[in-house]
């Protein structure tokens, strides 16, 4: 028998499946490039590193296919599937696509709302163990009025009105049913799917960065908010560690020293309190020095017991996730390992989809190189090896 799917209780539902039609033509909104990445692949990659999310699906038009493939190389998602006519079609299709899942909860988020943040992602996703339904929205404060051609007929009281964003949360099981209720009915947003199948609709405070792209001008204030609110730093890591070799009683299996995370076969290993990798050990302080918080020692004192024989990958995931708290990107790493041997080139390709699986980044923002020192000093006798390396952040002013 196959082995039934891993359950996954969260999962973000991302919808791409527009026409883009007030755009303007030319490449369809979800793949307009902003900045290094488009605005689909940055969209997906917050949900992909929020830690309630188990798992990211996206809904797109058949059509925009290959523009789908470019834009999530080196992403592990669920394979996408392809919407409807309409938006609630599209998300019907979604929600149907993943019942062998059995989630219990799913978030739904249109794509074009790429600057969604974690704690937005947390509010809705925690009111979801309150609540079947939930949904972001944000107090009205300008005057409304309602006009025909050109011309204002009545203005609108702005008492209990909201401004309504996604995601929206729900009740997995309660959402598909109500769609399957609402079947053609051509309602712009699952809130009111819920409210059709008299389902309780629950608000959590929104968040006025959270802004839908519809136009170009849109595209074209998205361009200079992120410029106009974020800056560029540089940080600088770099560690040693002793080499020493392994007992003759070792198995020759177990040989090996760990680098970047890449267990490689070497009659000797790294010496330290913890795995001892140098190359993740400076990424870490790179990191960490690019968001001033100290160094990797203030972090996981090399005293504590507690981080005897560590695994080195919970060092960098936690000066990553130090980063993403304060709403930081990172742009590349740059990393160069210093010793005689072993030879790092048959290993740079492993080291590098390594990390970047580690961080769920592209390969493309990282770069392992090494060199020797000519027989001299301690790498060049063999003693030990030392990497350095620079990471380069973006972050909000």
């Amino acid at each position: 028998m196959p082995t039934p799917p891993k359950k996954l209780k969260t999962i973000a539902l991302l919808v791409a499946a527009g026409r883009s039609e007030r755009m303007g033509g030319g490449m369809p909104k979800p793949y307009i490039q902003f900045g290094e990445e488009s605005i689909l692949r940055r969209t997906i990659k917050i949900f992909l590193e929020h830690p309630d999310i188990d798992g990211v699906r996206v809904v797109i038009r058949r059509e925009h296919h290959p523009y789908y493939r470019k834009a999530i190389e080196g992403l592990t998602i669920i394979p996408c599937v392809i919407g409807g006519n309409s938006r609630q079609e599209s998300v019907r299709l979604g929600l149907e696509s993943l019942s062998h899942h059995q989630p219990e909860r799913v978030l739904v988020h249109d794509v074009a709302r790429p600057f969604v943040s974690h704690e937005l992602i947390s509010r809705v996703n925690e009111a979801l163990y309150k609540h079947k339904a939930v949904i972001p929205a944000l107090a009205i404060t300008d005057t409304i009025k309602r006009i025909e051609n050109g011309k204002v007929v009545e203005t609108i009281s702005r008492d209990g009105a909201v401004r309504v964003q996604t995601p929206q949360g729900f009740d997995y099981q309660s959402l598909i049913e109500a769609h399957r209720i609402a079947n053609g009915q051509n309602l712009t947003d699952d809130a009111a799917v819920c409210e059709l199948a008299g389902i309780d609709v629950f608000t959590v405070e929104g968040d006025n960065d959270n802004f839908k792209i519809t136009n170009a001008g849109d595209l074209r204030y998205m361009e200079n908010n992120l410029a106009i609110n974020s800056e560029t730093r540089v940080g600088m890591g770099y560690d040693v560690h002793t080499l020493a070799r392994h007992d003759a009683e070792t198995p020759v299996s177990q040989q090996i020293v760990k680098l970047c995370g890449i267990r490689i076969p070497f009659t000797h290993y790294l010496v330290g309190h913890s795995d001892a990798d140098v190359g993740l050990h400076a990424i870490v302080d790179a990191i960490l020095g690019a968001i001033s918080a100290e160094d990797i020692g203030a972090h996981f004192p090399p005293h504590d017991r507690k981080w005897q024989g560590a695994d080195s990958e919970r060092f960098l995931l936690h000066a990553y996730e130090l980063l993403h708290n304060r709403g930081g990107e990172l742009v590349n790493i740059d990393v160069t390992l210093i010793c005689e041997r072993p030879k790092i080139s048959d290993y740079r390709d492993e080291m590098i989809e390594h990390i970047a699986k580690t961080l769920k980044i592209d390969t493309r923002r990282i770069s392992i190189k090494a060199t020797t020192t000519e027989k001299l000093g301690f790498a060049g006798r063999g003693e030990g090896i030392a990497a350095q390396a620079i990471a380069t952040v973006r972050l909000p002013r």
